[in-house]
């Protein structure tokens, strides 16, 4: 079983493992990647989505219903909406933002490629992205999966994060950086 620093020992993480074993036996961890990418951004994007997967009062068959409706409309691939059942039934849709983590990881580590956490100030383009994993590449000497987010209190510049290492070249930290220098 393939596992990456230690992602089985969570909870949300032996739920990605045992994802990511059933896609790959079943030939679809791309399949699946794509809808834990619909799925991640439905939840950074839908209240309403996030308040169904945080929601304490549902019941289970309820919330596996829901979720399965909501599945369906999305166009979710079969194996995902069949997990997004079972973490229903277990109650464990709160889960789904590191299930989604952890998953993401597994197919990295299995690909061969280094994930990095990219924060800017305003959303990235198709270009920037492009040019971004190839400076990282470099760096880094492997392909390089790009996690983009957006945080317009770094007021410019990115923030990356691979493994272990940070590079932060926002605004925010420089005038941070200034401000102390300049008290003494």
């Amino acid at each position: 079983m393939e596992t990456s620093g230690g992602i089985q020992a969570s909870l949300s993480g032996r739920y990605a493992v045992a994802l990511f074993d059933l896609a790959r036996d079943a030939n679809s961890l791309d399949t699946v990647a794509d809808s834990l990418r619909a799925l991640k951004a439905a939840v950074a994007e839908s209240v309403d989505f996030k308040g169904l997967i945080n929601s304490p009062v549902l019941s289970r068959d309820a919330a596996g219903k829901t979720i399965a409706a909501v599945a369906s409309s999305m166009g979710i691939d079969a194996l995902t909406a069949k997990f997004l059942g079972v973490l229903a039934q277990n109650r464990r849709l709160a889960q789904l933002p590191a299930v989604i983590r952890a998953y993401e990881t597994l197919l990295s580590n299995h690909k061969g490629e280094a994930r990095a956490e990219v924060t800017s100030a305003h959303p990235l383009s198709k270009p920037q992205i492009t040019a971004l994993q190839k400076s990282l590449k470099a760096r880094v000497g492997r392909e390089v999966a790009v996690d983009a987010k957006v945080d317009p209190a770094i007021l410019g510049g990115l923030v990356v994060k691979i493994g272990s290492q940070m590079i932060d070249s926002s605004i925010r930290t420089r005038l941070n950086t200034l401000a102390h220098a300049m008290k003494g």
